[in-house]
């Protein structure tokens, strides 16, 4: 690592953030030597343009709760503060701009993300321009390194893994407890469980 700044940016849906993220973030951080994570709530993913999403200022509230207990975990709205899909490629580069030469922009991304990087925004330049670090659960199982080679020719360059815990949790699951009446408690903090029971979040269906 260098002597500069060294962020790591995790962007996500966070509907609702829960355990898994924030355990994730915090071996990356560890691991990684990571100065500060910024938690980016996506205002419209790409890849869930047809999905319901719970409306912003709960996730953005959510996400507060999570990591108020944290000072290296900070809530950056910048996807909320410009319309449109939420790209991750003009996600960095704002934040680039944003930090000027004091920070390193490091992107934090699950394993699972590889199987569909070919449909992201201008994959090759993000990788070109940030690369690309993988947060690996061991039940992810090996990479299938050839296939991406030959559409990425120098991904392995470009792509650093992390080892993280085996949480099994998911934001997806979560709402189905939650809408069947099973408790959300251990899955997710104190405070982002008394809020989602409090506003009767996810109570209604919304989803399959």
């Amino acid at each position: 690592m260098s002597g500069d700044r060294v962020v790591g940016v995790l962007g996500g849906t966070f509907d609702p953030i829960h355990l898994g993220h924030l355990a994730a973030a915090e071996d990356a951080r560890v691991q990684l030597d990571l100065d500060e994570i910024l938690f980016v709530p996506n205002n419209v993913p790409p890849h869930k343009q047809n999905q319901a999403v719970t409306p912003s200022q709960h996730r953005v509230r959510m996400v507060e709760l999570a990591i108020a207990d944290n000072s290296n975990f900070r809530l950056c709205t910048i996807e909320l503060q410009r319309p449109g899909p939420s790209f991750t490629l003009d996600t960095l580069r704002l934040l680039r701009r944003e930090y000027g030469g004091d920070a390193r922009l490091v992107f934090l991304t699950g394993c699972d993300s590889l199987h569909g990087l070919h449909t992201w925004h201008q994959p090759d330049v993000l990788l070109d321009e940030f690369g690309i670090v993988l947060l690996d659960r061991p039940t992810d199982g090996e990479i299938d390194w050839v296939q991406l080679e030959s559409r990425f020719p120098k991904i392995r360059r470009q792509t650093r893994i992390v080892p993280i815990p085996l949480l099994d949790i998911s934001s997806h699951d979560l709402r189905q407890r939650a809408r069947k009446g099973l408790p959300i408690r251990y899955y997710v903090t104190p405070p982002v469980e008394k809020y989602i029971l409090e506003t009767g979040l996810y109570y209604q269906p919304r989803d399959p």
